[in-house]
């Protein structure tokens, strides 16, 4: 079975992004969006960043920003991926000159082949628990039955992930990697660094 990536991501500190590195995360992530308890401002993002080792992935979330405040904060922040959470189109994700996934809040009947169609420049698609005015971060698993077999690009799974579901999650849906955000915290924003390390050793397990 191949090898399932993880992002750790809503990191706000040096010191998890460190652990999450430390662990074998492949990829942290980076909030950009003010209503998040988990976001970071410009300066916060690029001391994190400069304290990380090489080979891990940065990735920018972001939830219906303008072109101006995105450019803004891509002049400033060396992003390796942008992560789209709103209602963005493909024409709203495309022009930054990075490689980008969508994110996709999974109702219960969503044809996720057809939406996932709908991005065909999209380095991946990510798969997460709708929840009525939430862009992500919900903590809550939707039904993975939905996730199709052959969906037609990579699928980062996240929605409600923990160190005690996440095998059966890889077992079932058998994505190209998964993402976590509160199922690893001591509190919004802050990693708990045993959680982290059982995510990461189960993710490898799975």
């Amino acid at each position: 079975m191949p090898v399932v990536r993880s992002k750790i991501c809503g990191i706000t500190r040096i010191e998890d992004a460190l652990l999450a590195a430390d662990a074998g995360a492949d990829a942290i992530g980076l909030v950009f969006y003010a209503r998040s308890p988990r976001a970071v401002e410009v300066q916060q993002a690029r001391a994190i960043i400069a304290a990380l080792p090489p080979f891990v992935t940065t990735v920018g979330l972001f939830v219906n920003a303008s072109r101006d405040e995105l450019n803004e904060i891509l002049e400033a922040v060396p992003l390796d991926l942008l992560q789209f959470h709103g209602d963005e189109t493909a024409d709203d994700c495309a022009g930054y000159h990075r490689p980008y996934i969508k994110a996709l809040r999974v109702r219960p009947g969503e044809d996720i082949k057809a939406r996932c169609a709908e991005f065909p420049q999209a380095a991946g698609i990510l798969l997460d628990t709708f929840v009525p005015g939430v862009p992500g971060g919900t903590g809550e698993t939707f039904d993975w039955s939905l996730v199709p077999e052959n969906p037609g690009c990579p699928i980062i799974l996240a929605g409600g992930l923990t160190a005690e579901n996440v095998a059966a999650a890889i077992r079932q849906v058998r994505p190209w990697a998964v993402d976590v955000s509160g199922g690893v915290e001591a509190s919004k924003g802050v990693k708990d660094a045993a959680k982290v390390r059982a995510f990461v050793a189960a993710v490898r397990a799975g």
